[in-house]
Parts: C-alpha cells; structure tokens; sequence
C-alpha cells in the first residue's frame, strides 16, 4: 500500500469517528492503534505503550496544569474588568475605542493566560455590556471581543505552543519569547481593522464625548500593573535562565494565587472551582497529546511526512509559494477542526517539508498559532464563536461570525508579514537566548 493510500484510509476513518462524536485523543489514539497492527506489525503495539509512559511521565507536561491554572484564577477575580477599563480609559481618544481597548485588554491578559476561549470570556464578560451600551454595532462588539480573544494563544504562555512544542520537539521557551513581537504586531493590526471601521462607518462605534481625568487614568492603570509584573516574572524567568518553562509556571500559579489574595478576591470557591477546571483541561490536554503522539508513530511508519515533503519540494514554485499552500490547507482545516486536533495532526506532516525549505520550526510554529487563532474564530466549529454566544444574551451565530470574519483580514496580513519577514519571529530568540 502506498504512503498516500494509507493516509486517505486514516483520514476516512478518522472522520467517520469524529462524526460519531467519538473525542478527538480517543480517536486517535483508536485509528493509530488499528493502523500500526493492519500496516506495521502487530509487534509495534508495544512502542505504542513505551510512548504512551514517556509522555504522561515527561515532565515538560507539567507546565500545563500550572499555567491552566494560572489563567483559571485570574479569570475567577476582577482583573479583566479592571483591565478592560484601563485600556478603554487610555484610548478613548481613538475611534472605536471600546472595541481598541478591548483588544489590548485582551492582549495583556493573554499574557498570563494561554487560553482563548477564557480570555474571550474574561474581558468580553465586562467589555461586551459596556459596547452594547454606548450603542456599537452588535456584530463589532462581539467580533472584536472574540479576535482579541485569540491573542491569549499567541501571546505567552500558550496553551497550543506546548502543545506544538512537544508534538515537534521544538523548545517551548524559544516559542514563548519568539511570539512576543508577533503578539504585538497581531494586537496592532486588529486594533488598526477596529480603527478603520469605526472610520469607515462612525455608526458601528459613536464615539465617546466624556473624558476622563488624568487621576481616573493612572488609578486605572494601577490595575494592569500587577499583571504585567506576573508576566515579566514568567517569560522574564525563562529567557535568563533563571528557570525552565516548566518552574517559570509554577512561579505563575503562584504569582496568580498572590494577586487574587492582595485583592481580597481569593476564596475556597474560587481555588477549588480553578483546580476543577485545571483538572479537566489538563485530562482532555493528556488524551489529546497521546492519541496525537500515536497517530504520528503511525503516519511515519507509513511514510507520511518523508512522502509529503518529496511531493511538495517537487513542485517547480519557490519556498515562499509552497508556504502559502501549508496555509491554505490549514486555514481550510481551521474551519472544521479545532485547534489542538489541526496541531497534532496535521502539523507532523508538514513539518518535515517546512524544514527543508529552510524555515526554522520555532517560525513555524508562531505561523501554526496564528492559523490557530483564525480556527479559533472563523465558522462552523470556531470555539470563540460558541463561547461568546453561550455568555452573551441574545447573540446570534450568525452576527458573531459577521463581526469576527472582518478580523481575520489582518491576521493573513501578519501571517504575510512574518513569511517576509520572518526575523520578527526569530529576532528575540536569537537575541535572549542565543538561538542560531
């Protein structure tokens, strides 16, 4: 059988799994199995429970309950109202400012949190209301909550940067520090589509006539302090080496833990509700990984990724031309698969070709995020779309990806930018941390 005959029948079976409702690692983990005692040997069943052992007990993974744990805390107490005031009192100056406030609310606490969905639902829980009130459009206020909510992925830490780093093998601190710049480019071009719609069409977003004084602002920045400072102590650990990515969320947890209690917001509740959900996620996370890790042995005992690489760099196009295939399929996928499933997945097989055109993986996998991010957002499975549409009251599916489609524009246009230029990604790395 060949290597792309094998890889349609993993896909068929794969699909017809997922529409059975059978979860995404369980999946994996069910087609990996069968393909390695169909089309290996039998035999190989038992590296499948070596590599099953090694990665529950690598202690990498570690790192993701920690900052799972972080975000949930922070997401418990007031932080992302205080945060989205701050930003809002800032800039009102600027058109659309609810919705620019929004973003760079979303963006600093994407910073200590590496989850989109909660830091969608954390700053949309304050910054949504206050929109709707001062009479933005609908479809503005919730497209501009949930694209901003993405920046929690991409901005460290992330969730789905582990993920890719362990699935690739690629250091998970180089990734952190690699998508700083590109956080903030991608902040700056959601802010400037917010901008030009609110020029564009002055109706979507009225603007603000109160000012606000300048004591309102600085009280209002003290609240964005606290955040930072825990952000600077988690990647600023990382890049002196003053600790692995691995302690640098523990100092996070613990970070998160202090700010909540030096709030007065700390409660059992909170603690024990925050651990619930570090449980659940971290389960889903481990089932996820080891089905990937799975269907990964599988694909390249079969060939896959060494076949997929030889078809691409066949083509009679430049490196930059087949980049912009991998994009497209994955922008394609992003539309029917979430997140984490794409990584797992998908990105093994193109890793391979994406090396050989001489892209760093580190690049790579900022470009995987941000694909990521445009999952995150674009319809029918867009898991922002859903979270803004189960925490506001009237929403309609059908406004929510209106609002959100529009800021997908420049989230390409970042993508376009950093395969340019692609040391934006690669500068800080190489810069901290001596990345060649």
């Amino acid at each position: 059988m060949s290597a792309f005959a094998g890889f349609g029948i993993f896909l068929l079976v794969l699909l017809g799994l997922f529409i059975l409702r059978t979860p995404v690692g369980v999946a994996l983990a069910m087609v990996a199995v069968a393909g390695v005692a169909a089309f290996v040997s039998p035999g190989a069943l038992s590296q499948l429970a070596s590599l099953s052992f090694s990665i529950s007990s690598s202690f990498i993974i570690v790192v993701v309950p920690l900052f799972i744990f972080m975000g949930e805390i922070l997401a418990a107490t007031r932080i992302g109202g205080d945060l989205f005031r701050a930003t809002e009192l800032w800039m009102r100056r600027i058109p659309g400012a609810l919705a620019v406030g929004t973003i760079w609310a979303c963006a600093i606490f994407g910073s200590v949190c590496g989850s989109s969905p909660v830091t969608a639902t954390t700053i949309g829980a304050m910054a949504i209301p206050q929109m709707l009130k001062r009479g933005y459009d609908k479809s503005l206020a919730l497209g501009a909550t949930a694209a901003g909510g993405t920046l929690g992925i991409l901005i460290p830490p992330s969730i789905p940067m582990i993920v890719y780093g362990v699935i690739t093998d690629t250091s998970i601190g180089h990734l952190f520090i690699a998508g700083i710049f590109p956080g903030i480019l991608l902040a700056s071009l959601l802010s400037a589509t917010a901008i030009f719609t609110a020029v564009r069409r002055p109706e979507m977003a009225p603007p603000i006539t109160e000012r606000p004084t300048w004591p309102e602002r600085w009280k209002a920045l003290g609240a964005v302090i606290p955040v930072l400072l825990l952000s600077f102590m988690v990647i600023g650990a990382i890049y002196t080496g003053v600790a692995t990515p691995t302690e640098a969320g523990a100092i996070g947890a613990a970070g998160a833990l202090l700010i909540a209690w030096a709030t007065s917001q700390l409660s059992r509740s909170i603690v024990m509700r925050s651990l619930d959900r570090t449980i659940r996620t971290t389960a889903m996370f481990l089932l996820l990984l080891t089905g990937g890790f799975f269907s990964s042995f599988m694909l390249s005992r079969l060939g896959i990724p060494q076949a997929t690489s030889d078809a691409l760099l066949s083509l009679p196009v430049p490196p930059w031309a087949i980049m912009v295939i991998i994009n497209l399929v994955l922008l394609v996928l992003g539309m029917f698969m979430d997140p984490g499933s794409i990584i797992v997945i998908v990105i093994p097989i193109f890793l391979k070709a994406v090396q050989n055109l001489g892209y760093d993986p580190v690049w790579f996998g900022i470009i995987v995020t941000i694909q990521s991010e445009i999952a995150a957002i674009t319809p029918p499975v867009g898991f922002n779309l859903f979270v803004l549409k189960s925490v506001t009251p009237g929403a309609n599916m059908r406004i929510i990806a209106r609002g959100s489609l529009i800021f997908v524009i420049p989230m390409l246009v970042c993508i376009a930018i950093l395969t340019a230029f692609p040391e934006i990604v690669m500068f800080l790395p190489r810069l901290l941390l001596g990345l060649k």
